[in-house]
């Protein structure tokens, strides 16, 4: 039986009874991507059974691992850290590109590439929200599952790089004789504040700090190297440096923007970590909540329009994953020339778009937000 000290979700006794179609609302097997497969005659199992259990050390070479990622962004990650350790070796990727991470379910053919797998890396911290109970029946059938974003120091909500505009604009909004009601509405806002951000307190996003994202890198191929090979821990190092090597493109574009201009408005509260690395404040959102599933008020909208209108902001970052019809709706009523720029946020991109890996989505991230502010 597998053990691993970074298994986070128990192996409940959850028996598969129920079909699994019954975790998937849709059972096209084309929702699967694969990163790097070969599919060799000979596997882990039948290289170990060679040798005897009690004598054999890990071996130094990776031998072949089956692992599936939840997100495009570590479903990349995962892919160059098993290509480098063996060819041989299979990462799948579950959502497809342009999927959104919040509302993504499972088909049941996905499901079940889960419950088969050796490793399954996933986000974690309710981002993935509709694959809990295939992450739950996977673990329980002895596959190695990875939650990554609550092993990278996870930031609460809030912390990165939010201010008081919000405060500030509902007290502007209400004077005394209204104090009643507005009490009201904070006890509703605090009661549903959970429910709207669609996780806990803290923040499931970390990929857009890339040095968590290399410290992912490293868990993974430390977690991999367990038992396939030292190859997977050196591979995983290889990739973490990569990013880290890349991270400082992405730094120096940021930075390039003025201090005093470094304000976004996003879709939704998604741009957390990428505030609290680079100096930027997250000035409102569009949906005030950490999942695009939840939904904004006509309050919430005419609020975010006034500080835009207060604080002069011309540019709302959207999310490629989701419509921008709330986003160019906030747009038109601020007036003038604000633009409504598509970031990458919970998927890479396209062939041919710029954001076709990990470090290429972030690099013209920083691009589009460095050319946006700076213009």
């Amino acid at each position: 039986m597998r053990t691993s000290r970074l298994v986070l979700i128990p192996a409940a006794a959850l028996a598969l009874a129920a079909p699994l179609a019954a975790c998937s609302g849709n059972d096209a097997a084309t929702d699967t991507q694969t990163a790097e497969v070969v599919t060799g005659e000979t596997t882990a199992e039948d290289e170990s059974s060679e040798v005897d259990d009690e004598e054999a050390p890990a071996p130094a070479e990776g031998t072949p691992v089956n692992v599936v990622a939840t997100t495009t962004m570590l479903g990349d990650v995962a892919a160059q850290i098993v290509a480098c350790a063996n060819p041989e070796s299979t990462a799948t990727t579950l959502m497809p590109i342009g999927a959104d991470p919040h509302d993504f379910s499972p088909s049941s053919a996905q499901v079940a590439e889960m419950v088969t797998a050796q490793v399954v890396i996933s986000n974690g911290l309710g981002l993935e929200a509709g694959l809990d109970d295939a992450l739950e029946n996977a673990a329980s059938d002895g596959a190695t599952v990875i939650e990554i974003a609550d092993l990278v120091d996870p930031i609460p909500f809030g912390a990165g790089g939010h201010d008081d505009h919000s405060d500030e604009a509902k007290e502007d909004d209400h004077d005394d004789e209204h104090n009643d009601e507005a009490k009201e509405d904070e006890h509703s806002e605090d009661e549903h504040s959970e429910d709207e951000h669609g996780h806990g307190d803290d923040d499931p996003h970390f990929w857009f700090d890339m040095n968590r994202m290399a410290t992912a890198a490293q868990l993974i191929g430390d977690q991999l190297a367990v038992e396939n090979g030292q190859t997977y821990a050196d591979c995983g190092a290889q990739i973490a440096d990569e990013i880290r090597a890349a991270e400082a493109d992405v730094r120096a574009l940021l930075e390039s923007v003025p201090a005093d201009q470094r304000i976004l408005i996003t879709d939704h509260d998604a741009l957390g970590y990428l505030a609290d690395a680079y100096g930027y404040e997250i000035a409102g959102t569009v949906i005030p909540a950490g999942t695009t599933l939840a939904e904004p008020s006509s309050a919430d909208l005419a609020e975010l329009v006034k500080v835009m209108q207060d604080e002069g902001v011309q540019v709302i970052f959207a999310n490629t994953a989701d419509p921008s019809a709330l986003s160019d709706a906030v747009a038109a009523e601020v007036g003038g020339d604000v633009q409504v720029v598509q970031l990458f946020v919970g998927s890479l991109g396209e062939p041919g778009s710029g954001a076709e890996d990990y470090i290429s989505m972030m690099r013209t991230n920083a691009e589009l937000i460095s050319n946006a502010l700076n213009a």
